[in-house]
């Protein structure tokens, strides 16, 4: 990120009169899930500075970076009665800040894999941030749908986290309320999107980042079209999400951009299928959306690298062919 801190500039002529400088286009740069477990808690342990790979250049490049952790934060706790449950030390933060990343959500169905316990070294870590870097859980409602601010370069940005996957044994549990820890939920649509607009009162740029939709499936479901169509009315700009650990389409839903699936990023992948990758760059100046564009990736092993050349151009046309069952333009 080039200064997500950064305010608008102003300057004083002799006359004390102030000018500001108007609105400048921002690119946001979006990846999907990402977890330190087996090479990439082998590539954490080694060295923080280098584990996110080679896409840090690009994420670096971009003026905010948004992905998505899906793993609960610490050392202890008591994993959930589930088939996966990922836990990893908050040295992680470190590496995804060293990766480019300024913003990640933990809104997803790893987020509170070690119970209550591991939930609260999760907030702990969280709350040891100083720009509210981690988004999606919070010791209540408020707090997990609170979203991540900046300005840059004169545009106020937020960022709103909330996952529309939990296990359903896990619903009650999970969910943050008035009274309870845990995560935003998007099974709360009224939630979700009272959060958005309030976010809009005060914020030129409101993104969406969800965990949801099926796994491996290649369209959105028609729940997921639903939320996308309720956010985009609440006022969103921008929507993305995973969870399907594969592409889905992106693209336009009237003047909002959707990308319905990111895939996985740095997260352990199988087939040919899961090891598709890529970051969405986004350009917006306030509610305009001037231009997206997918940059494609492969995962080797755990970590997501740039394709080039040919299979850059293929994996791009087989991203666009995505589009067709979305209900985007």
């Amino acid at each position: 990120m080039a200064s997500a801190s950064a305010t608008v500039s102003s300057t004083t002529s002799p006359s004390t009169t102030t000018t500001t400088s108007p609105p400048q286009p921002v690119t946001i740069a979006f990846a999907g899930d990402i977890n330190f477990e087996g090479e990439m808690g082998t590539r954490l342990a080694t060295d923080p500075a280098t584990a996110i790979g080679p896409f840090t250049d690009l994420l670096t490049a971009a003026d905010l970076a948004v992905g998505n952790l899906e793993t609960a934060l610490g050392s202890g706790g008591t994993p959930e009665n589930k088939q996966f449950t990922f836990l990893a030390p908050a040295s992680a933060v470190d590496a995804l800040r060293a990766g480019g990343f300024d913003v990640v959500s933990l809104a997803n169905n790893h987020g509170r894999d070690y119970g209550p316990a591991g939930l609260e070294e999760s907030l702990a870590i969280k709350e040891a941030q100083p720009d509210h870097f981690l988004i999606g859980i919070g010791r209540n409602d408020a707090e997990a749908y609170a979203p991540f601010t900046a300005t840059i370069r004169g545009q106020r940005i937020a960022v709103i986290a909330a996952t529309q996957v939990i296990d359903s044994e896990l619903v009650e549990s999970w969910t943050a309320t008035p009274t309870q820890a845990g995560l935003a939920s998007a099974k709360n649509a009224d939630a979700l999107v009272a959060a958005v607009q309030q976010a809009r009162t005060t914020a030129d740029t409101v993104v969406v980042y969800l965990h949801w939709g099926v796994e491996l499936a290649e369209c959105p479901t028609e729940t997921q079209q639903v939320l996308a169509q309720q956010l985009a009315d609440a006022g969103a700009d921008i929507v993305v999400g995973g969870h399907a650990h594969r592409l889905q389409g992106a693209g336009m839903l009237g003047a909002t951009f959707v990308g319905y699936g990111l895939g996985n990023f740095d997260f352990r992948a199988s087939s040919a299928v899961t090891r598709q990758t890529g970051v969405i760059l986004v350009t917006v100046t306030g509610r305009h959306i001037d231009k997206y564009e997918f940059v494609p990736g492969i995962i080797h092993g755990a970590v997501a690298t740039p394709l080039e050349g040919a299979d850059a151009q293929a994996a791009v046309e087989g991203w666009n062919s995505l589009r067709l069952c979305t209900g985007l333009s």
